[in-house]
């Protein structure tokens, strides 16, 4: 350990520890040459030791420290002082997205298309630079206090991955992250950081990560054998383009990921803007992991064998074998042959020579899936089924066919039998107390039509900065019977009608320190004017805005003030004469 005031290299003064970790501590210092703080990491452990490990560190380090991205942490300078390895990097004022994670849980739908918009362009741009980040996970990405994505530790993360480093704490925290192919021990790729962001995206979607266990082999076995859960069934208010996004990122089979982390990325800042889109559907099988191979066959070679003194007298001497039992057995099997073909023939003219008649597709809308298929059945067709939503048609019973009623087609054609499944319903929770523009955007992805309207309430300072927050809803929540909506249904969100009304300046003898402090604080320009008056100097005695009104920012108010009344000489001391009257 660093202590305070120690140097590194005669220029990063050590400032305080900000982070232990099972590959390196991490201390904030002061750059005395360029008079900047920066983050200084110190390997530690049988890192420091190990040559291999150390070349591959510093290699991998310098390659990350020509990559320049406002999503990416910059490296400095990397080192080595009295045996201590170190990199110097630009120092992130924030938090880590586990602390967030551990703080909030999961984030807003927002929060997560920001973060995700973020990650996946600072990645996509490392890729380019052909580095792969091998570790991405909550830990490795700090979030500043304004909201900006940085990712760190590239060196670290792949010279700690060229090198199998298996200690226990770091594969525990890692393993929750692990690509499928790297669990069962292939090298990483483009598309391993590409898996890493969908459990990441996952995680931040839902508040944990799809995948658990004791450990770190009954984690990586999961990776490899366990379907992701659906993260819709925990938040139905997630939209399908966004779970979407995260399948295709978590794909077991590389060959169903994206190509690319830029292609992640686009469908990211598009998802919101997709509606109605089906959840997707792999091309290649889950269980196969392994990228496509081609298989070279060679020609198998000839063997010959050297030939027995038996076969060599054999070859000698010519032999003819005669046998009337084996020209029977041939004239039998020919005869059964000619037979078959006959057979054949008469089959092919009574039965394929009858035509085939054309028959007309009949009507079996609203009917239930077993009424349609007998009565397809019963004009010679065959039948298949498919599902489909719908809010006109009792679910169980057919929508339509395909092809449709009315159209002719030969006995024995396979009809479509469409049957509704109901219509799309979405389980709406309790949204008193939310953000009615982030439930508003919600809802409306879903197809569902909102209405926002103000409502009254008894005390209103009580709603003071929280104008946006939902205080009733109408269909009204039930707590013990599911609320559901279809797409096309309404919902009403009532937030609360707070409207700053004029006080009564006057009755309740304001000064004019007090309406000065009143208008600062709305934006308004006092218009001041004094009056004489027997009220208090300095207290207002009429204001332009009566009390009740609404107030508006940026417009004038005026107000007068009282002021103290000059004293006036009596009026007999100004006649003249009246001086010398006084006096006798």
């Amino acid at each position: 350990m660093l202590s305070k005031g120690q140097k590194i290299n005669d220029r990063y003064e050590i400032i305080k520890s900000i982070g232990e970790g099972g590959m390196a501590n991490v201390y904030l210092a002061k750059d005395t040459i360029l008079d900047r703080q920066v983050a200084v990491k110190v390997l530690r452990g049988d890192l420091s030791t190990d040559e291999k490990f150390i070349r591959r560190f510093q290699r991998e380090a310098l390659s990350v420290s020509n990559l320049s991205h406002p999503n990416i942490v910059e490296v400095y300078d990397v080192g080595e002082e009295d045996g201590q390895y170190y990199i110097v990097m630009e120092y992130i004022e924030g938090k880590t997205l586990k602390q967030l994670l551990y703080k909030r849980g999961a984030l807003t739908l927002p929060e997560v298309i920001d973060i995700m918009t973020q990650l996946t362009d600072g990645l996509a741009h490392a890729h380019e630079a052909y580095i792969i980040h091998r570790d991405i996970k909550p830990q490795n990405i700090m979030i500043e206090d304004n909201g900006t994505i940085k990712i760190t530790d590239f060196g670290i993360a792949m010279a700690v991955n060229a090198t199998q480093f298996t200690q226990t704490n770091s594969v525990m925290g890692t393993v929750h992250y692990l690509p499928p192919e790297q669990a069962n021990g292939k090298s990483a790729t483009v598309k391993s950081d590409i898996y890493s962001l969908g459990i990441l995206m996952y995680e931040l979607l839902t508040g944990s990560v799809p995948f658990k266990g004791d450990n770190a082999v009954e984690i990586a076995l999961k990776h490899m054998k366990e379907k992701l859960p659906s993260i819709r069934k925990q938040n139905p208010l997630i939209p399908q383009s966004v779970e979407n996004i995260v399948i295709k990122a978590c794909a077991k089979n590389p060959r169903n990921r994206y190509d690319t982390v830029k292609e992640m990325h686009d469908d990211i800042v598009s998802a919101m803007e997709k509606e109605n889109e089906k959840k997707i559907v792999f091309e290649y099988p889950e269980n196969d992991l392994d990228e496509p191979k081609t298989n070279t066959v060679s020609k198998p070679k000839k063997v010959v064998d050297k030939p027995t003194e038996e076969e060599k007298m054999i070859d000698k001497e010519p032999v003819v074998i005669e046998s009337k039992s084996k020209n029977k057995i041939i004239i039998i099997l020919s005869s059964i042959l000619v037979l078959f073909v006959v057979i054949a023939l008469i089959f092919a003219f009574v039965v394929m020579g009858k035509k085939v008649e054309d028959v007309k597709v009949p009507d079996v809308t609203n009917m239930t899936v077993e009424e349609a298929i007998e009565e397809l059945e019963k004009h010679g067709f065959k039948y298949t089924t498919k599902e489909e939503n719908s809010s006109e048609v009792e679910e169980g019973h057919v929508i339509s066919t395909s092809p449709k009623a009315g159209s002719t087609r030969k006995e024995g054609t396979v009809i479509t039998i469409i049957e509704s499944i109901g219509g799309e319903y979405y389980t709406v929770e309790d949204l008193t107390g939310k953000n009615y523009v982030e439930i508003k955007a919600k809802l409306e992805l879903m197809g569902i039509n909102v209405l926002v309207e103000k409502k009254d309430v008894d005390n209103p300072e009580d709603y003071k900065g929280k104008e946006n927050q939902i205080i009733d809803q109408t269909p009204k929540y039930n707590k013990d019977e599911e609320l559901k909506l279809e797409k096309g249904d309404t919902m009403t969100l009532y937030i609360p009608n707070i409207v700053d009304v004029y006080p009564d300046m006057v009755a309740e003898k304001w000064t004019l320190e007090d309406a000065q402090a009143f208008a600062d604080e709305y934006g308004l320009t006092l218009d001041i004017t004094e009056e004489e008056s027997e009220e208090e100097p300095g207290t207002i005695i009429s204001q332009g805005r009566p009390a009740g009104d609404t107030i508006i920012k940026g417009i004038t108010l005026k107000v007068t003030v009282a002021k103290e009344k000059s004293k006036e000489e009596p009026i007999d001391d100004l006649i003249p004469g009246n001086e010398d009257k006084e006096n006798n």
